[in-house]
């Protein structure tokens, strides 16, 4: 059975939010004992919920003192090395995919100017004054460099 993609939203029914409530945070603890078994790590959750008038906790309430004071007597380095917080997480992702964008981009001029060696190459097409000056630049290039490839795989061959 397939699971369907959960729709975030505020979940407006009282009955049916409480429920949800109760589900995830179960399901929350659940995972916090099954990281810090894994794991072999000390770990804590602290929920803040609207349905109990004081926090709860896990694993108890020494357990969590252990593990926030630990906490807090590391230095302020080891506290922020890798503590990301929603801006700086989208931010990473934006330059990924940025990263991306700019090498598929590089990836696409150098087809075309593949494609436009290969025409003049095989069909005998000739490049026009009008070509822009990046193209004729970029053409240049590309023939450079696969001319220095043929030379490199003619003097390994020679070798061998």
């Amino acid at each position: 059975m397939v699971r369907t993609k959960v729709k975030l939203a505020f979940i407006v029914n009282d009955a049916a939010r409480k429920a949800a409530y109760k589900k995830r945070k179960k399901s929350l603890f659940k995972k916090v004992v099954e990281l810090s078994t894994l794991c072999g790590i000390e770990a804590c959750a602290i929920v803040y919920g609207p349905y109990e008038p004081h926090p709860e906790i896990w694993p108890s309430p020494e357990g969590v003192q252990s593990v926030l004071s630990k906490f807090m007597t590391m230095h302020e380095f080891q506290k922020c090395n890798k503590k990301m917080d929603h801006e700086t997480f989208m931010t990473h992702r934006v330059l990924k995919a940025e990263e991306k964008l700019m090498k598929q981009r590089k990836d696409n001029r150098e087809q075309e100017m593949t494609l436009l060696m290969t025409q003049c190459l095989n069909e005998g097409k000739v490049v026009h004054d009008n070509l822009p000056t990046d193209d004729l630049s970029d053409l240049s290039w590309l023939i450079d460099h696969n001319l220095k490839d043929i030379g490199r795989r003619l003097e390994s061959s020679s070798l061998a």
